[in-house]
């Protein structure tokens, strides 16, 4: 009985599932944010490069 009685009291099960429960929240969350930096910096890029183009055409040819 005393056997039965501690092994429903133990909670060290509980607290692993917890902090499982906590690092799986903190993975989505960063898989989340790096996902939409990653489009942000993509768009940025890209702003930049077409930019270049633009002024790089616009700009006189460099010869003498």
């Amino acid at each position: 009985m005393k056997f039965f009685n501690k092994l429903i009291n133990d909670e060290q099960g509980a607290t692993a599932i917890e902090y499982g429960l906590i690092a799986a929240l903190i993975a989505v969350a960063a898989i989340t944010a790096m996902g939409t930096l990653g489009n942000q910096l993509s768009s940025t890029f890209g702003t930049v490069a077409d930019e270049m183009a633009t002024s790089e055409a616009a700009a006189p040819a460099a010869g003498g």
